[in-house]
């Protein structure tokens, strides 16, 4: 068993509880308290973040790290979350495809395109330690079909997701102690044949970690700890 991640911006013990900065901050505490109480990394989100800074206020400011005062690891969502929290539960939020998952996310009417690749890109400029592979997020009692559906492309995004990660360090040749790990997703809802299939896929194509996708709750709020049994064998 792993008991240790060794990351760019230092390491992890494992297990290890991950606070949410959403976009770049605990609310109400800042860096140094958060370093106080022995916190060890943050998990910031993709998506939010390209809203709000933006990629290219993050960049201009140094990155994550810099933006938040955070010397430590660093892990970014994908944005795969938001695709069942916005879209799948209100699709006037946008539109979800083969190619990626499209965002109306504000009042403005904007909108955001989100792919597997755009997801890697935002994330390496960002200075993640951990980058996750964009992935079709469902409910864990969604129907059986729109399970199979999120599994197919949860394999098919994570796969251009790993090509662009090992695209973008050809071709800037970094030392492999300075490359943030890479992540995949196992979907497949409350299906154990579907959350196998998911694993065994994404095995085959190889990551540096594997997490759990989804909700691991069912509807009454048990936790479904023989779902994640399976999924961790």
């Amino acid at each position: 068993m792993i008991r240790d991640l060794h990351l760019p911006h230092g390491a992890i013990r494992l297990p290890e509880f991950l606070p949410d900065a959403t976009r770049g901050v605990i609310r109400s505490v800042d860096s140094a308290d958060v370093e106080a109480c022995g916190v060890q990394a943050l998990v910031m989100n993709t998506f939010h973040l390209m809203q709000n800074p933006g990629s290219t206020t993050i960049q201009s400011l140094g990155g994550l790290h810099a933006m938040s005062g955070w010397s430590h690891p660093i892990i970014t969502d994908s944005g795969g979350f938001q695709i069942y929290s916005l879209i799948r539960q209100n699709p006037k939020f946008g539109t979800i495809n083969r190619k990626g998952a499209a965002f109306r996310a504000d009042d403005s009417g904007r909108k955001y395109n989100l792919t597997p690749e755009k997801s890697i890109q935002l994330q390496l400029g960002y200075g993640s330690d951990i980058a996750i592979c964009l992935d079709d997020c469902t409910h864990v009692d969604s129907p059986f079909e729109e399970q199979e559906i999120s599994v197919q492309r949860t394999v098919e995004w994570a796969r251009r997701s790993k090509e662009e990660f090992t695209r973008h360090f050809e071709q800037k040749r970094s030392p492999s102690q300075q490359r943030p790990l890479l992540f995949a997703v196992i979907q497949g809802g409350g299906h154990p044949g579907l959350r196998k299939q998911c694993a065994e896929a994404l095995l085959e194509i190889g990551f540096d970690g594997y997490g759990y996708g989804g909700w691991p709750l069912d509807s009454q709020g048990n936790l479904l700890t023989e779902m994640l049994r399976l999924t961790r064998e």
